[in-house]
């Protein structure tokens, strides 16, 4: 016994006269960049990463070249099956033989997985028959299968005319184009200006320094471009210009960070509906608010992605779905702070990700979602039934039943949906309704 005390006296002393390692110090003067920093959290909390969205999905917002190889449009499916994407809006379709094309492709083995938008042709907008010309593109565009319009950013900000004058959202030359969508109830996706802060000082001030030091080309100069407030102003006052027109203002437009303004917007313009693709670290930074937002205007939100990359997604099925907190956005340019999860509820999710896309883009089949989805697009007690599936507004909710004008023949037909239910003879109450209103699954 008296050895073994003698042995671990001999190791203790030894230990302590051994040298402590000791990590290198920086000087006083040291310098590092903030692309170099990047400290780790030592926050240990729950955490519910997602890797699957917890309902079927519609991309609002993706891009994709339509005419792809057969096995690159497998791995696009797997993919989409993987997150439970169940349908993806292509919005870089093109106009004439190359929207027909698009369409073609992405719809020839899997056409209830791809929804194509069209884009307006500006070729020759100088000439006098630029109006007439482009409409009748639009229209034909429309009736070869494109299911929406979508306006990327040179709209208003690059667009041009010949002698170099800057071409403004709110020209008139575009009117007869918006009055094609409205004729055909064709939701329009227009994507204005960029964040605010790249048209803003350039300095240690900015949120987004880092993303403007890496790609400087995005920077917004007043000598070059028009003003933020200007380019929204023109969106906003074509918006208010055709109110038969569902508008999706993408990125939230820009207003993330102001959510309360966004709303004050959405209040003004009913038939303005938004999307959150590609400004998830916005909302990641103020739960609270943000889910008071979407439980406001939850019939006013599409879920969308923008850039295609599968690993990215999860990131919004954690933030939309779960309460967790302090995690990491994917993109450092975008955030350098942390997210939280709004913890959204089941109705908004579904709402979110795919309720409202189907009330707003033709020809989607709603039986390839959830029964109640199918039920209330096609038949009985969904805006179809009101006749407001073009009112963006329109809370699908119970108690606006009585706020609404009463369709006599939709009533009728709910009534014999329920009447023949209950006793049968589904061949019968198909012909009656043309064939095609709603799923055996029903009956």
């Amino acid at each position: 016994m008296r050895r073994l005390l003698l042995l671990g006296s001999a190791v203790l002393t030894v230990l302590a006269q051994a040298p402590v390692k000791e990590w290198p110090r920086p000087s006083k003067d040291a310098v590092m960049t903030i692309e170099d920093y990047d400290p780790k959290s030592s926050l240990v909390v729950p955490e519910h990463p997602k890797t699957r969205a917890k309902f079927p999905i519609i991309d609002f917002h993706n891009h994709q070249r339509g005419e792809m190889p057969a096995a690159q449009m497998e791995k696009l499916i797997s993919d989409m099956d993987k997150i439970n994407l169940q349908l993806m809006v292509n919005l870089s379709g093109g106009y004439g033989d190359r929207l027909k094309r698009n369409v073609a492709a992405m719809k020839a083995k899997y056409k209830d997985r791809f929804a194509v938008f069209a884009n307006l042709n500006f070729e020759e907008i100088d000439s006098p028959d630029y109006a007439e010309r482009a409409a009748k593109q639009l229209e034909e565009d429309f009736k070869n299968g494109a299911q929406g319009l979508k306006f990327f950013k040179n709209f208003g900000m690059d667009l041009s005319d010949k002698s170099g004058v800057r071409v403004k959202i709110d020209d008139p030359r575009f009117d007869k184009a918006f009055e094609v969508c409205a004729k055909y109830k064709m939701p329009v996706m227009i994507h204005t200006a960029e964040p605010k802060s790249f048209f803003m000082p350039w300095d240690k001030n900015n949120e987004r320094w880092l993303e403007l030091k890496q790609f400087p080309s995005r920077y917004r100069p007043g000598d070059k471009y028009p003003g933020w407030e200007v380019l929204m102003g023109e969106l906003y006052r074509r918006i208010e210009r055709h109110p038969k027109v569902t508008f999706v203002n993408a990125h939230l437009g820009w207003l993330g960070a102001d959510l309360g303004k966004l709303g004050e917007l959405m209040d003004k313009m009913p038939n303005m509906m938004t999307e959150i693709g590609a400004v998830l670290y916005d909302l990641g930074r103020q739960p609270r608010f943000a889910k008071k937002w979407f439980d406001k205007y939850q019939d006013r939100v599409l879920f969308g992605k923008d850039t295609w990359e599968v690993s990215e997604y999860n990131y919004y099925f954690r933030v939309l779905e779960t309460d967790d907190e302090y995690f990491d956005y994917y993109r450092k340019r975008h955030a350098f702070w942390k997210m939280y999860g709004l913890d959204l509820s089941d109705e908004v999710l579904k709402k979110l990700y795919y309720k409202n896309a189907l009330r707003i883009i033709p020809g989607i089949d709603a039986s390839k979602f959830p029964k109640e989805a199918y039920f209330w697009t096609h038949f009985g007690c969904g805006p179809w039934f009101f006749g407001l599936h073009d009112r963006p507004d329109f809370r699908c909710g119970w108690r606006e039943f009585g706020l609404v004008r009463w369709r006599v023949g939709r009533l009728i037909g709910c009534l014999l949906f329920l009447f023949l239910r209950r006793f049968g003879n589904f061949v019968c109450f198909q012909r009656l309704l043309g064939g095609s209103l709603i799923g055996r699954e029903f009956l």
